[in-house]
């Protein structure tokens, strides 16, 4: 049995060495990652803070730590580790992990251990019969030589697919992160517009309680006063509306971390204010976004998939060559199974060639193809859109904080006007109309300078998520150095 089993292992290592000959003769296209036209400079002029400077990694990866909101940053860490959707993104890269290692097992021989009973016999027209008992146990093994890159090309392909999840992960947390941080803004902002309708609402009241006394005292009529209601009431009624805003936002912080609606509402209603942008902001120029953002180097690994995927259905135009082995023993009687006296071999190629199939193979490549196209024009399709996100983002950023700064000069002259008015009204000197008019253009001054300072700080977050910030970084580095094949795609900055 032992020279059985010598010429065994010669006869796999030969082919070995012819699998590793032909390794290199993958049919297919090789992919080669698309060139990419990007403009030198943002096309937005960099005012108002924004600078074309490099964004440091750990600056951009936390980017949220540059609104010093301590409660921000401890909500961002919570929804790290408790986010649901980031959690079905980790399940999904184990199961592209696990799918990569399945793709590369075909690369190997498939060895089984086999055993079986069988009675069988005949018997003739005279009553006789011949029956016979055969116990067999022993080794098949069967290896697929990859000899047009059947198996080499699945790797591939399957590898892609495990960087694109990974990079889909990237790409979730960008996305919770970002959504997370606006919510917050949200709820700061109905906080902010809360305090001031409450404000507005004393004065209005002291107003109208004026009012009364004047009428009363006969100094005023009662005109004025149904005015004064009806000015007071008005800005009341905002009150239930901004508690409902500042409620859904909390809901939806809490379902973010993965709680139920209303588990953290004691932390967030404390007053606080709406979180303040830097002074400066870096942004880097367009090639360093195109690198970083995860949603673009997913497109990419899925073109290189797919690209890979062409090469996997060409090898159906060619032979299939299998080595095909057995190794075992058969007997009779249970008994004398393990007599090596009763040892059995085989070993011997098989061949397999599709001569005709009614084009099915030739309409697969076919359909690859045109995946593979697809895939080509959504890659493209997606650099377009990550540098219109960050132009929209710029310029956004930017006319927001000039619509604050008005918004601010006028809810300040506003203030000023109101306090005059009630002075001469008090003095006799003006009618109630004009306390009407100057009260009436500080609440929507005020609302509307709340809302923009709100938005500022929303509009710098959207701009941080259009570069592509928000990714672990941690991660990032342990995939840089992996030397496996499972190691991710990178952006070149890395």
């Amino acid at each position: 049995m032992m020279i059985q089993l010598e010429q065994l292992v010669r006869t796999l290592a030969l082919l070995s060495c012819m699998m590793f000959a032909y390794g290199c003769s993958a049919v297919g296209p090789d992919y080669v990652q698309p060139e990419t036209t990007v403009p030198p400079n943002w096309n937005s002029a960099m005012t108002r803070g924004l600078q074309q400077k490099a964004v440091q990694d750990d600056v951009l990866s936390c980017w949220w730590e540059v609104l010093k909101d301590p409660v921000l940053s401890g909500l961002m860490k919570q929804a790290i580790n408790s986010n649901l959707n980031l959690k079905q993104g980790a399940a999904r890269v184990r199961k592209a992990r696990a799918l990569s290692g399945a793709a590369g097992a075909g690369q190997y021989p498939v060895v089984d251990v086999a055993g079986s009973y069988t009675h069988s016999g005949t018997q003739d027209s005279s009553g006789g019969d011949t029956s016979r008992n055969l116990y067999t146990a022993g080794l098949d093994a069967s290896w697929e030589l990859d000899l047009f890159g059947s198996v080499s090309r699945a790797m591939e392909a399957a590898d892609a697919d495990l960087q694109a999840e990974q990079e889909a992960f990237q790409s979730v947390r960008v996305s919770l992160l970002a959504e997370l941080a606006l919510n917050y803004v949200e709820m700061r902002t109905f906080q902010a517009r809360l305090v001031t309708a409450k404000n507005n609402l004393a004065i209005q009241q002291e107003t109208y309680d004026l009012s009364q006394y004047r009428h009363l005292a006969g100094l005023g009529d009662e005109l004025a006063v149904q005015q004064a209601l009806y000015n007071l009431e008005t800005t009341r009624s905002t009150l239930p509306a901004f508690n409902a805003g500042m409620d859904k936002a909390q809901n939806r912080i809490s379902i973010l971390l993965g709680k139920a609606p209303g588990s953290i509402h004691n932390i967030l209603n404390k007053d606080a204010a709406i979180p303040v942008p830097p002074k400066s902001v870096a942004v880097g120029i367009p090639a360093d976004t195109l690198r970083r953002r995860p949603d673009l180097r997913q497109a990419e690994r899925q073109l290189a998939a797919q690209t890979a995927r062409i090469g996997e259905a060409k090898a159906d135009l060619y032979p299939q060559i299998s080595l095909l082995g057995s190794l075992g023993l058969a007997a009779d009687t249970m008994g004398s199974l393990c007599h090596f006296d009763n040892q059995v071999f085989s070993i011997g190629p098989r061949f397999v060639w599709h001569i005709f199939d009614a084009g099915a193979v030739r309409s697969n490549i076919e359909v690859q193809s045109a995946l593979q196209e697809e895939a080509l024009h959504r890659y493209e399709s997606i650099v377009l859109t990550a540098l219109e996100e960050v132009e929209n983002a710029l310029t956004s950023f930017m006319n927001e904080q000039d619509r604050r700064d008005s918004l601010f000069i006028a809810a300040t002259t506003a203030r000023e006007a109101e306090q005059l008015v009630r002075i001469q009204y008090q003095a006799g000197l003006i009618d109630f109309s004009q306390v009407l008019e100057a009260q009436r253009s500080l609440v929507i001054f005020q609302d509307s300078l709340a809302q923009s300072e709100g938005q500022v700080t929303s509009n710098l977050v959207i701009l941080y998520k259009a570069l592509g910030g928000g990714w672990d970084l941690s991660v990032l580095i342990e995939n840089k150095e992996s030397k496996g094949r499972l190691s991710a795609r990178l952006p070149a900055t890395f």
